[in-house]
């Protein structure tokens, strides 16, 4: 059910015990809580806990881009967001195979929510998720897209002690120098990108050789190409030739562009994003770069090649979270795809993948832990255990609150192997994602307390 930010959940404290019997029994079937999770009603309130738990809703604060460079990928997100709740609050089975203990609701609690537009502008998303705190008393807030607004959201929920469940966000800082005890992410990213695209694009093109990068300006794209660049010069030998960096939403690259035709550069790698990449590689093609350089999209960008035609990405590889052909692979992928594409029209793009899932997995680890004390919870995502995703079996690594999946490698197909209007890449390599990642302090990342 969805809310706008004027409602508010109720508010007035019950008393502690029946709090306890309530959200901590409520939805276990009966079973008996483990021992670590068993007194969180002795414990004083904290972030919005236990008002915001105190009825028989909870409230989930989104923000996504829903106008901007971004756009298109926030409403594919956003809808992501929404089939989850509506498979939660119906106990839907494909939510139970990821989250066995939840019926309808979690812990028995009707999931409500709030959409607010970030534009992917991180004080957008902060204003709008700080009101979501405040009036609505927010269980639970999520956002992304952006980098830049996952971190700041990651600062927000660790000041506020609410529990930010990352969307879309590929910057190594997110779950790196920027991570939090209150923030957790479940989506691939820059490091895990390189490790997995690199052996593809050395096999496939061989050694030393000449690239060019295109770089949004911001944590996203400095950190993928410093990821993408280390792996090849140090696996491969390939020379960064050039490193064409643009601000968010820039509306020509011509000078960039220009630049690169003079750099010698043999291939393309585009880090931008959204829009920004749609743009970009429009250009490149109508300067004469496409296809006399090979490009490389080394974090793929959901429905790019619909908006750039399947010309221009035959051929080309990238990395990527989830792509809807995995169904023939994974029976919890068919059966996403099929509610989705029931839902909403067309074949899921990862970032509504991504999004389910996370939505899915916050559903796993507060029935896991038997309340909704956002320390328990928590405590409960670092609690090693297998959990079933539309890839196979994942785990949270508790250190930096990255789950390890796999890393999903596409190439794009030319126009007369697509077998419908949406077969745009295939699946050529689904790569295990413990190897991919760096070690869990590599990149600064120190959590903080839980209180």
């Amino acid at each position: 059910m969805r809310m706008t930010m004027k409602d508010r959940n109720p508010s007035s404290f019950v008393d502690g015990r029946r709090r306890f019997i309530r959200t901590g029994l409520g939805v276990a079937g009966g079973l008996a809580l483990p021992a670590r999770f068993a007194f969180a009603a002795d414990q004083p309130p904290i972030g919005t806990w236990p008002a915001g738990a105190a009825g028989n809703s909870v409230f989930i604060g989104i923000s996504v881009p829903r106008t901007g460079t971004y756009a298109v990928q926030g409403e594919d997100e956003l809808k992501g967001y929404q089939l989850a709740i509506e498979h939660i609050n119906a106990g839907h089975p494909l939510i139970r195979q990821i989250s066995p203990k939840t019926t309808k609701g979690v812990l028995g609690k009707e999931l409500k929510y709030g959409v607010a537009d970030s534009a992917a502008k991180p004080n957008d998303a902060v204003q709008a998720q700080q009101r979501f705190i405040t009036e609505n008393k927010a269980i639970m807030i999520t956002g992304g897209t952006s980098s830049a607004v996952a971190v700041a959201l990651n600062k927000l929920a660790d000041r506020e002690k609410v529990l930010f469940v990352c969307g879309i966000s590929g910057s190594n800082d997110t779950t790196g120098k920027d991570c939090v005890r209150y923030g957790v992410r479940q989506n691939f990213y820059g490091e895990t990108a390189a490790n997995a695209i690199g052996p593809a694009l050395l096999k496939a093109y061989g050694k030393n050789k000449k690239a060019a990068f295109m770089t949004p300006d911001y944590t996203y794209g400095h950190t993928v190409t410093k990821s993408v660049n280390d792996y090849l010069t140090k696996n491969g030998g390939w020379q960064m030739v050039t490193n064409q960096v643009s601000p968010l939403g820039a509306p020509d690259f011509s000078s960039y562009l220009t630049n690169i035709a003079n750099s010698g550069a043999e291939f393309l790698i585009n880090v931008n994003w959204g829009h920004d990449a749609v743009l970009s590689t429009q250009q490149a093609k109508q300067f004469g770069l496409l296809p006399r350089m090979k490009l490389v999209i080394p974090y793929q960008i959901p429905f790019l090649a619909r908006e750039v035609g399947a010309d221009i990405t035959e051929g080309v590889y990238a990395a990527t979270d989830f792509w809807w052909t995995l169904e023939d692979k994974y029976p919890l992928a068919k059966m996403f795809v099929q509610e989705f594409e029931k839902k909403y029209g067309y074949k899921p793009e990862w970032g509504a993948e991504n999004a389910y899932m996370e939505f899915a997995l916050w559903a796993e680890a507060v029935e896991h832990a038997g309340t909704f004390y956002p320390p328990d919870v928590i405590r409960s995502y670092e609690s090693p255990r297998k959990l079933n995703s539309m890839v196979g079996e994942v785990q949270w690594r508790a250190a930096d609150h990255q789950l390890v999946r796999p890393v999903v490698i596409v190439k794009g197909k030319a126009p007369k192997d697509m077998k419908n209007k949406e077969d745009y890449w295939e699946v050529v390599d689904v790569v295990a994602g413990a190897g991919l990642m760096q070690s869990a302090d590599a990149f600064g990342c120190k959590l903080g307390s839980y209180t």
